[in-house]
């Protein structure tokens, strides 16, 4: 294994991997929510089962493959080295994909379903570790932006794909190609130096639950997570439903929830750049998440406020509204840069996934809050619960901007 204590560029090999793997997984989690009717369709189930049924059976398998997986790559992370992260989760998921592809029956699919879910997990945790490590303090926000830019772009590529394409099978099939041309590239990454310390050391590392034995770590670990939830209320909630949404509102024309999804995504691949860049101009990531929440509060208001506009309006508030939750890259950087060495990989895979699996729980108390209000009222609590929580987390952590990582957790 190569090894390299020298400062690294931030056009390293390690940055283009993590990167254009990140644009595989998210090409992956956009490219099921595209297919999923036309595929199960395909298989021969009726709409019922699409819209409940199998079809939420398969988003649900996919969340806990999600789940399950951000906690065992994490901490094959903290144990055996951020590349055997890189390795591993690129090849699961890219077989997953080729798999996937092959399936005439709903029970195949749902079990590559939670293998996709399951590889997907460890991807962008163990690439913000390992590039926030190689990279020097002062360069490694940009390392994390390019990252995260890179990679929320493939939700835009899925969308483009699956609509030129058109098989559902080929698409997955060229998810997967991707996936295996990554393991080329990933020979070239060196491990993190900081890793390879630690290793040689007796430290404790990779233990999910010391993160719940220190009031202390438990409420940081808590806090990380909880800026991540307005992102996904907004893409969950918002954008998912944004024909129900504009019908309510008398939008002019129909609205087509997947071109919402890929307006939404450029905006938010623009926003990860701009909140990567400004967080370095300014020396602050907290500063940054505080002035792009004070946004997505004000888009959301805007979005729930659009009664008879045109569709082109429509869309591009849809834009803004992702642009405003395009603090991805702040967030991940956040989770990896708040732990020492030792649980940092635990830390930067299991939070985006948590954050990822508080959905269901934003989607239940939306259902819920529609027995007593309006659905577009529901809209609006929702995202005052959400964006106020994220707000009062931001508020309360730690600045971890020029932040010297190379220390461990006592465990």
């Amino acid at each position: 294994m190569k090894t390299d204590s020298r400062p690294a560029s931030i056009f390293n090999v390690a940055v283009i991997v993590a990167s254009l793997g990140y644009f595989v997984d998210i090409y992956d989690l956009l490219l099921f929510t595209i297919v999923r009717v036309p595929s199960l369709k395909d298989l021969g189930l009726p709409q019922s089962e699409i819209d409940a049924g199998a079809g939420l059976l398969l988003i649900n398998v996919q969340m806990l493959g999600l789940l399950i997986g951000g906690i065992v790559w994490g901490i094959i992370g903290d144990k055996k080295g951020r590349l055997s992260v890189l390795f591993g989760s690129i090849l699961i998921y890219s077989v997953a994909n080729i798999a996937n592809g092959f399936v005439h029956g709903i029970n195949g699919y749902i079990l590559w379903r939670f293998v996709a879910g399951f590889g997907l997990a460890g991807e962008l945790g163990a690439g913000i570790t390992l590039v926030s490590e190689i990279l020097s303090k002062e360069k490694r926000g940009y390392g994390t932006m390019i990252v995260a830019t890179v990679g929320v772009s493939g939700a835009i590529a899925a969308n483009l794909i699956a609509k030129l394409v058109g098989d559902w099978r080929i698409c997955y099939f060229i998810g997967g190609g991707l996936g295996l041309c990554l393991l080329i590239l990933r020979v070239s990454v060196m491990e993190s130096h900081m890793f390879n310390a630690v290793r040689t050391s007796a430290a404790a590392r990779g233990s999910f639950f010391a993160l719940f034995t220190s009031r202390e770590r438990f409420l940081k670990y808590l806090k990380c997570i909880l800026l991540g939830t307005p992102t996904w209320f907004v893409v969950g909630i918002l954008i998912v439903f944004s024909n129900k949404f504009a019908k309510e509102m008398n939008v002019a024309g129909d609205i087509n929830p997947g071109d919402a999804v890929a307006f939404c995504y450029a905006g938010i691949t623009v926003g990860d750049f701009a909140s990567g860049v400004l967080s370095q101009l300014w020396k602050s990531r907290r500063k940054v998440m505080l002035v792009f929440l004070v946004l997505t509060g004000a888009m959301v208001a805007v979005y729930l406020n659009m009664f008879g506009a045109a569709t082109w309006v429509f869309y591009t508030v849809c834009f803004i509204l992702g642009f405003s939750v395009g603090f991805w890259a702040i967030f991940v950087t956040i989770a990896a840069e708040s732990f020492g060495t030792n649980l940092r990989a635990t830390v930067a895979t299991t939070v985006p996934n948590f954050a990822r699996g508080m959905l269901p729980l934003i989607s239940l108390l939306f259902v819920q809050v529609q027995h007593s209000f309006s659905f577009l009222q529901s809209g609006a609590i929702v995202a005052v619960i959400c964006i106020g929580i994220a707000m009062i987390a931001a508020w309360k952590i730690e600045e971890t901007f020029g932040k010297d990582l190379n220390y461990l957790e006592e465990i």
